[in-house]
């Protein structure tokens, strides 16, 4: 495993870094106050919609895709420690550069399982930022942390299928320019083999039966540059047979395929944040006296941000080895891995921003300063894309299997 950055994640490094300091880190307030005087939280922020341009005119477009037909044609281990850099700036930068959730997942489904007909209407417009997208599998009746338990019908009807369920915590379903749902249901209810109930289904946001509800928050928040979350209805909506993504029953397989490079993103960025939350707690170390001395001569201040180095170094290996795994035995080779970071990344991230909000004392928990909100977003991914229980019985299962 040789995890040196080559010549062209070299020079990917190097613009992004540059496009952080001089455009992203500046806008991160900018945007606060700008949404601040939106008639709406879901109206598209000015300096948003102008950073997009500049990192399209950058090149720092799509660079999550692998498929270089359609993306920058990156692997796993090139890919990550720009995710991480984005990370950063988990609401700004990922957004502006085209690589922010759920719109990558909904372009890897539709580049990987999407007919022709399905990626000139739907992934080329997602691919280019002229709309957004959503991914509706979560629902509030079931323990979808059990994808097998999903509710919503997807009967076939003719021509047509007809889908009624209810959903919640979709994220991107809030943004204007959201066009479009992949919805996960049941095609085959009561089918012998419980994976192969599920199927997937675009859903125009347009179509007749369909209700964005409401939107759901997050420790308070709305996650407005992700296109937030919402509680969404589907009563007798009816969509052409072709909308089917891939086969009948083929609904649980995708998801899967779906979630792999999902959960490695979510992992790389979320070092992203832990590197933010150890920088911010050093300027405030070195800034602040307490008891006749700074903060940064107190010994616990100082255990906090070195067994932060040292957690930050120890994920980042175990997550570029799972992203060289991906990109040499594919993702099932990699599936313990990525297990493995998907139940390590989130709970630790999360300790070290407690660490760095305690630091910042009241400020920690304020809108002044970033923590509270990468906070509220590193907790969540301990419950996003498979709660870290359901991960440690699959990874405990795969561990025993070899002793029984």
């Amino acid at each position: 495993m040789d995890f040196a950055f080559d010549a062209r994640t070299e020079e990917l490094r190097a613009r992004l870094l540059a496009f952080m300091d001089e455009h992203v880190y500046p806008a991160e307030r900018v945007a606060h106050e700008q949404r601040a005087g939106l008639d709406s939280p879901w109206e598209n922020v000015p300096v948003v919609e102008e950073l997009k341009a500049e990192a399209r005119r950058q090149g720092l477009w799509n660079l999550f895709l692998p498929d270089s037909e359609h993306g920058a044609g990156l692997t796993n281990l090139q890919y990550a420690p720009l995710a991480e850099i984005m990370g950063r700036s988990p609401q700004i930068a990922p957004t502006v550069t085209n690589c922010a959730a759920p719109d990558t997942g909904n372009m890897e489904v539709l580049a990987q399982f999407g007919d022709e007909r399905q990626k000139k209407q739907w992934l080329e417009p997602l691919l280019a930022g002229e709309i957004r997208s959503a991914f509706a599998m979560t629902e509030p009746d079931v323990a979808s942390s059990d994808a097998t338990n999903i509710t919503t019908h997807i009967e076939r009807d003719g021509d047509e299928y007809v889908v009624t369920g209810r959903k919640w915590y979709i994220s991107g379903a809030m943004h204007p320019d959201c066009s479009v749902f992949i919805v996960m249901g049941k095609t085959d209810p009561d089918g012998a083999d419980i994976r192969r109930q599920q199927s997937m289904v675009l859903v125009p946001r347009d179509t007749p039966g369909v209700t964005v509800k409401r939107a759901m928050q997050v420790f308070g928040y709305e996650d407005h540059y992700h296109g937030g979350h919402a509680e969404v209805v589907f009563d007798h909506a009816r969509v052409p047979v072709s909308n089917l993504i891939g086969e009948e029953g083929g609904g649980f397989a995708i998801a899967q395929a779906r979630l792999g490079p999902g959960r490695i993103h979510h992992c790389m960025r979320l070092i992203g944040m832990a590197e933010r939350a150890i920088e911010l707690m050093c300027r405030r170390a070195v800034s602040r006296d307490a008891f006749g001395k700074a903060l940064a001569q107190q010994g616990v201040v100082q255990n906090w941000i070195a067994d932060a180095r040292v957690a930050v170094e120890q994920l980042r290996l175990l997550v570029l080895k799972t992203a060289w795994m991906m990109d040499t035995v594919g993702n099932k080779g990699a599936h313990t891995e990525i297990q493995a970071i998907k139940i390590a990344t989130p709970r630790t991230v999360v300790g070290i921003l407690d660490r760095a909000i305690q630091l910042y004392g009241a400020g920690g928990v304020s809108q002044d300063f970033p923590l509270a909100e990468l906070y509220a977003g590193a907790r969540t991914l301990m419950i996003a894309d498979g709660p870290d229980e359901v991960h440690q019985r699959s990874l405990a299962r795969r561990e025993l299997k070899k002793y029984l």
